[in-house]
């Protein structure tokens, strides 16, 4: 399957050229090894992989023994995996690297040997089981890779020309007009059915059953469960509580995550841990409070105050309608042609949350609850920074709406007090291209062009 992580991979390839090590991050099942490896058979002339999930000893020894004589150390290794190594035209992967941390700390000594490339790929990398005792290379460069974005599932279903036709809209900012939007809109409902994971994506276009595609989703949520069990350690039961939580919160509108949900007695400092290992698992992204929506969104971020969304909606749509273990053919059917009596406003604002985050931002969203002035309580989805910096109006509020009846009560108070910071208001909803009262609002498919 096509990725667009691949033409950073070839950037960092020819650019670099061996003095750095790339270091992959990305939750369980994303395609992590799967894309690295096919790109290591693309542009190298031979390749090792090492998965340290079974990893022999005898390779594991090689980085106790030989990283002071490594003429050794890559003779063993050619000999070990049966792969002849082409100086600066062989890559070595570093498979799940967290799982034996001195192969990491090794990196220092083998980039700066100069002879190869060298890939890694891992996850819950930031955690302290998996960087004590050693130290973190400098030589080291991150890049994560989240679930599969609509495009990317467009290729996957051999369809080369839909984001064209779609891109071209947003930058002439025209209707695609009603018949190409409502197909459209099938395939992008399909698109958050099936949710951007690989396995479950390869899964459908194979079977075209949505159930088959039900079974590979709840594969992956007993892997996270099972994982979050063996390493989440010392609050196992505080990471389970809040993940199996976020659906329901979500529709709630909680303005931030309510912990009273889990536990009445429950402190936000006692689960910030939590919160942080689902964020550096990468099975969540995080949206934080920001106090002030000007130019630093980050600074003014109130850390403990929080929406979690599940990294892939296609995984949420499980976690939802989860009531007999298994959602129903019929719900998906329904959901397929919009005919499903639900509202799927936390369905849809999850999905924009996946398509920013995969556009390299971060969340951030705005909410003020004063209970002595109505004409100051607001609660605005997100805020996102323009791409070029100017002196005033650099953050756009964004609004996401479900359905196409909609007010805009809560953008006009921000734009109204934010008067100086903000820039031209943004509603991402169900319908075409257009512009409403001096709103410009988008279809939900073109929001990962913002």
């Amino acid at each position: 399957m096509k990725r667009k992580i691949t033409d950073e991979f070839l950037k960092w390839k020819n650019e670099d050229k061996g003095r750095t090590a790339l270091l992959i991050e990305g939750a369980r099942r994303v395609g992590k090894s799967y894309i690295v490896e096919e790109f290591a058979r693309k542009y190298y002339r031979s390749y090792v992989l090492i998965d340290f999930m079974i990893a022999s000893p005898q390779i594991k020894q090689l980085f106790e023994d030989y990283l002071d004589d490594l003429d050794s150390f890559f003779a063993r290794l050619s000999l070990f995996t049966h792969k002849e190594l082409f100086e600066r035209d062989t890559l070595i992967i570093f498979d799940e690297i967290q799982m034996y941390p001195k192969a990491r700390a090794a990196l220092k000594y083998l980039v700066a040997d100069g002879r190869y490339d060298y890939m890694e790929t891992g996850s819950l990398l930031s955690i302290r089981k998996n960087t004590s005792q050693i130290v973190i290379p400098s030589e080291e460069k991150h890049i994560k890779l989240n679930p599969m974005d609509f495009e990317e599932y467009l290729w996957a279903r051999n369809d080369n020309v839909t984001m064209k036709l779609i891109r071209a809209c947003f930058e002439e900012k025209k209707q695609l007009g009603q018949a190409a939007h409502r197909e459209i809109m099938k395939r992008f409902r399909e698109y958050i059915l099936i949710g951007g994971m690989p396995q479950v994506v390869k899964t459908f276009i194979e079977t075209n059953d949505f159930m088959k595609a039900e079974e590979a989703k709840r594969m992956i949520l007993d892997l996270y469960r099972d994982d979050i069990s063996k390493y989440a350690e010392g609050y196992q039961e505080k990471v389970r509580a809040i993940f199996d939580e976020i659906p329901h919160s979500l529709a709630r509108h909680d303005i931030s995550f309510k912990l009273a949900a889990i536990d009445k007695n429950a402190r936000m400092r006692d689960y910030e841990s939590a919160f942080f290992w689902l964020k550096d698992a990468m099975i969540c992204n995080m949206c934080y409070l920001s106090t002030e929506p000007n130019i630093g969104l980050g600074i003014n971020a109130e850390r403990l105050r929080l929406k979690p969304y599940v990294s892939d909606t296609g995984l949420l749509i499980s976690m939802i309608f989860d009531e007999n273990g298994l959602a129903d053919r019929e719900i998906y059917e329904k959901i397929l042609t919009d005919k499903l009596e639900v509202n799927l406003g936390i369905v849809m604002e999850n999905a924009v949350a996946q398509m920013i985050t995969t556009s390299g931002r971060k969340l951030y969203y705005y909410a003020s609850n004063d209970a002595e002035d109505k004409n100051n309580r607001m609660e605005i989805d997100f805020l996102i920074r323009k791409r070029g910096v100017t002196s005033r109006h650099n953050i756009i509020p964004v609004e996401v709406k479900s359905t196409s009846h909609y007010k805009t009560i809560s953008l006009n108070k921000f734009t109204k007090k934010f008067q100086n910071y903000s820039g031209s208001p943004i509603i991402i909803h169900t319908g075409d291209y257009m512009v409403k009262n001096g709103i410009e609002c988008i279809p939900l498919y073109m929001t990962e062009l913002l």
